[in-house]
């Protein structure tokens, strides 16, 4: 709702929030900012923002394998709302992942 009243103004925030918490979880040695998310999401019309989520839900998923955990799975799901226009979903649905790895118990 905040990203509709600030047009799309939070949304960009909450991008880079879901691009920093998630970089912490990867082992990419240089991962992309979320500085640098936003600029490549708006110089190529969203389609960096596709393959972002594709990655992300990669690197959950990924996380998960490193502590016994099973797959989430969330790599297409995150695409493919991304690409029909409900990215905010998709922000939603990895959201509630890294909550799940901030509170311990996935």
């Amino acid at each position: 709702m905040l990203s509709l009243v600030t047009c799309g103004i939070y949304g960009l925030y909450w991008l880079y929030c879901l691009t920093e918490d998630s970089n912490k979880i990867s082992n990419e040695p240089n991962p992309t900012s979320g500085g640098m998310v936003i600029l490549l999401s708006i110089v190529t019309c969203n389609i960096y923002l596709w393959y972002w989520m594709y990655k992300r839900g990669e690197i959950i998923d990924n996380y998960n394998l490193q502590r016994g955990l099973p797959p989430s799975s969330n790599s297409i799901i995150y695409l493919l709302l991304s690409i029909f226009g409900f990215s905010i979903i998709s922000y939603c649905l990895l959201q509630n992942e890294l909550n799940k790895i901030a509170r311990g118990g996935i």
